[in-house]
């Protein structure tokens, strides 16, 4: 009979008999009952995640990247910065992990911290076998909406990157998340940020066709739209453009490409990423039914009507991030 770790064990509150075990360091939750755009969402995901290769050149050039963003996102000057804010903390969260490269990464950084990865796609089975050898980082297939398995204020830190907006109703997953998160402790959370009126037309349009799509049309529209972005990519002359605020589109001046990526038509593409990695973030934006976008002021009343205290906020064209502090009252 198959067994889970004693400490994976004593962050559960809940009948195991719940849970079907995997492995050691791998449970998934039986109760994944979802609606029908999460259940699309979920398999987007799975699909995005089933094409990575963790030896590859690719995925650490991602990771790499990732890891210098999510410093910028969440107000961390270093990575050594990082490892002193995880070092002595008990359990982290990272709710949505995907592929688990960031789970990993606070693993490496904090080895004596806890750390749950909890996503609902079937990623977790492929980063399950491939981390085994990390002994304080832990996986739980579920929908991060329903975390009842977690009693109150468990987690000394929650990490939710790039995904909360992917889920049926965003703001509730944060409620969750804010209460299996510990008083006068962190979470760190990114939405993405409402466009330019075309792009955001455009978005919705694709984003309602796309559910009607296989996996194979959605990668081949995925690397149509790299090929696109790469094309526009070489004028690399920018341009003055005015500002058009009936259209959301502010003036400033940019390459074609950032033009049209930012106000019209997502055709994402980094030189420095590579295709694969182009293709994916392509892929990402228009596979899954669920993408809500928010204004700054919506994404902040999150943060007021849960009583959050603000300790980093951050503003792109991409998103709005925070680390945000649950204060005793």
């Amino acid at each position: 009979m198959k067994t889970i770790s004693e400490e994976l064990l004593n962050a559960i509150n809940y009948d195991l008999r719940s849970f079907q075990i995997i492995s050691s360091n791998f449970i998934v939750f039986k109760s994944l009952s979802c609606s029908s755009t999460q259940v699309q969402t979920k398999e987007a995901f799975s699909n995005k995640w089933g094409e990575v290769d963790y030896e590859s050149i690719d995925f650490k050039k991602s990771q790499d990247h990732q890891r210098r963003w999510y410093l910028d996102l969440y107000g961390f000057n270093s990575e050594m910065d990082l490892k002193d804010y995880l070092t002595g903390l008990e359990y982290v969260l990272d709710a949505g992990a995907g592929a688990c490269g960031k789970a990993a990464w606070f693993a490496h950084l904090s080895p004596k911290t806890k750390i749950i990865a909890v996503d609902i796609s079937d990623s977790l089975h492929a980063a399950a076998e491939y981390y085994k050898s990390i002994k304080n980082l832990y996986f739980i297939q579920c929908d991060i909406s329903n975390l009842k398995f977690f009693e109150d204020s468990l987690f000394d830190y929650i990490s939710c990157d790039q995904v909360i907006h992917h889920t049926s109703n965003p703001y509730n997953v944060f409620s969750e998340l804010i209460r299996v998160l510990k008083q006068n402790h962190d979470i760190s959370v990114y939405v993405y940020r409402k466009k330019a009126i075309p792009r955001e037309l455009l978005d919705d349009y694709f984003r309602d066709y796309c559910t009607n799509l296989t996996h194979e049309e959605l990668s081949s529209l995925s690397e149509q739209l790299t090929e696109l972005g790469r094309s526009l990519s070489e004028c690399e002359k920018e341009f003055n453009f005015p500002n058009i605020p009936l259209l959301g589109i502010e003036g400033g001046k940019s390459t074609v490409q950032r033009f049209v990526y930012w106000n019209f038509i997502k055709c994402f593409w980094n030189p420095s990423l590579g295709y694969k990695n182009s293709k994916l973030c392509n892929y990402d934006w228009y596979s899954p039914s669920q993408a809500y976008r928010y204004s700054k002021k919506e994404f902040k009343e999150w943060i007021t009507q849960h009583k959050l205290e603000e300790l980093y906020f951050h503003a792109e064209n991409a998103c709005y991030s925070g680390r945000f502090k649950k204060n005793s009252f």
